[in-house]
């Protein structure tokens, strides 16, 4: 089976596409890191205060599949520099 999720997020601080990249790469670093997931960002690229990123992984098994979607979520929706305006998450 596999995971995926999307966020929407608005990152209202920045100033440039450079202090966006930034914060995006805080994001998707520390998610790769801490739960061994892809990240990308998908969307958004040249919207300096926008993005979206998204995350997949495969997983044997359901229970830790949906455990590394919530603590993927908790991880996206607790930084304090971006607001979530949408996220949508599977498991398959």
């Amino acid at each position: 089976m596999y995971g995926r999720a999307r966020w929407e997020l608005r990152i209202p601080d920045c100033q440039s596409l450079k202090d966006k990249r930034r914060v995006v790469h805080g994001l998707r670093d520390r998610a790769r890191a801490r739960l061994k997931v892809s990240v990308a960002e998908t969307s958004y690229q040249e919207d300096m205060r926008r993005t979206e990123l998204s995350m997949a992984f495969v997983s044997s098994d359901a229970t830790l599949a949906r455990s590394i979607l919530d603590r993927a979520d908790t991880l996206i929706s607790s930084d304090p520099r971006v607001y979530v305006l949408e996220t949508e998450s599977e498991i398959y």
